[in-house]
């Protein structure tokens, strides 16, 4: 048995945690630089207000309902999902964080009598824990429980339990095959051109002449479709083959300075998350993209990359390898509106290759980024290279525009509620 627990508007949900006058109000909140509606609680869905409307389109729904608007915080988002998925794990074992606001629970060693009380006491314990509300749908495989999940939001309680093919076959009947997780809307197009509408369509087709028709992988469908498991829990995630940092300008810039000092915010920040999961890079590639404001002969992204003579995840060796590589890229009189790193060729610090020549420099840097890191993760201060500039990457001309942005709740000492 697995169970799938997805968050309820998750970044609308998190917003609400510190703000409990915002209960029952309608929630939305923005892309990067404000631009267009990412998410919305049920309250903003119900006056039709929907993902990926831009944000000017909807300001005179948002005076007339008096709607919480909110700049993106990822920093708020990914600390509470950490705390949601510890949480989870306080109750089951096994764990596989599945995206930022849903996690697949491996339940084979529940009795089936227990799978309802437990479903209820995973919600519980979120909500008393974090603060949010959860759904919890529990089912014989992956595909059945992802399905059980959309339902149990329908329902008061919140948790949806199929132990047998009479509890949902019913539910498959109703569903479009086009709700069916991993049925894609050109596969969903394919299917209803052979008369395959519903979930309980799809159930009912031959595995062997999905897959000879098909691929393995719909196969693998139609199978957990009639409840026999064939995705297992991953509890130990594959390996990152990339870290990308990118960023829309909040203003173009038109200089070459800010644009230095931008790569080398970007390069640092991929280097640290690199370091966090041990990591090294071999290669490194810089993009820009020129502004969508500027004229249409300017409108083009560019991108140029380079390998490095030995993997490394030392700040300092990759922001002047990202600086080279902007310099070369960089042409006057262009807008840019948008840049970003990419480093990829990564392998494992425990297995990396080293160099003929590697001296005693090499391991001085590597202590170094340590020292850094320790530093920076202590909340006692932050340290940085010059090039990424005096100022906060907040108030850099080329930061973003977060006119709506809460307080950091739970990661900012200076932005911890206060309580009068």
């Amino acid at each position: 048995m697995f169970a799938l627990v997805d968050c309820n508007s998750f970044y609308a949900s998190c917003e609400r945690v510190f703000r409990p006058d915002l209960q029952g109000r309608p929630v939305l909140v923005l892309s990067n630089n404000d631009g267009c509606v990412i998410a919305g609680s049920a309250e903003a869905r119900a006056l039709g207000i929907r993902t990926g409307v831009p944000l000017f389109q909807v300001r005179e729904l948002i005076h007339k309902h008096g709607i919480a608007v909110f700049s993106s915080n990822y920093t708020l988002y990914g600390d509470l999902s950490r705390r949601v998925m510890a949480t989870l794990g306080s109750l089951v074992p096994h764990v596989e964080k599945y995206s930022i606001d849903e996690a697949f629970l491996d339940l084979s060693m529940v009795p089936e009598g227990q799978l309802q009380r437990l479903g209820a006491e995973l919600r519980e314990r979120v909500k008393r824990w974090v603060g949010l509300p959860v759904c919890v749908g529990i089912a014989p495989t992956k595909t059945l429980a992802k399905l059980a999940n959309h339902y149990a939001k329908q329902q008061e309680a919140g948790v949806e339990v199929w132990t047998s093919s009479d509890h949902w076959q019913a539910r498959l009947a109703q569903t479009p095959v086009g709700n069916i997780w991993g049925v894609g809307r050109r596969l969903a197009a394919r299917l209803a051109a052979l008369e395959v509408h519903n979930g309980a369509d799809m159930a009912a087709l031959e595995s062997g002449w999905v897959r000879r028709h098909f691929s393995v992988v719909q196969e693998r469908m139609i199978r957990e479709l009639n409840g026999e498991a064939c995705l297992s829990m991953e509890l130990c995630p594959p390996p990152r083959q990339q870290v990308i940092h990118s960023r829309s300008f909040g203003q173009p810039v038109v200089s070459l300075p800010p644009l230095r000092q931008a790569i080398s915010d970007y390069t640092a920040r991929a280097a640290e998350k690199m370091r966090t999961e041990g990591l090294l890079a071999t290669r490194i590639s810089v993009w820009l993209r020129t502004s969508p404001m500027g004229k249409p002969q300017q409108l083009w992204p560019d991108t140029l990359s380079t390998g490095l003579c030995q993997a490394s995840a030392d700040t300092r060796e990759l922001v002047a390898k990202a600086l080279q590589l902007l310099d070369q890229l960089w042409k006057p009189g262009l807008r840019y509106g948008k840049a970003g790193v990419m480093l990829t060729e990564l392998c494992s610090r425990e297995f990396s290759q080293g160099g003929l020549f590697e001296d005693r420099q090499s391991q001085r840097g590597q202590a170094l980024m340590a020292v850094m890191d320790s530093i920076n993760q202590s909340g006692k201060g932050r340290v940085w290279l010059a090039g990424r500039g005096m100022k906060g990457a907040n108030e850099c001309v080329w930061s973003m525009r977060r006119a709506h942005l809460s307080p950091a709740y739970t990661t900012r000492v200076s932005d911890l509620p206060r309580v009068w």
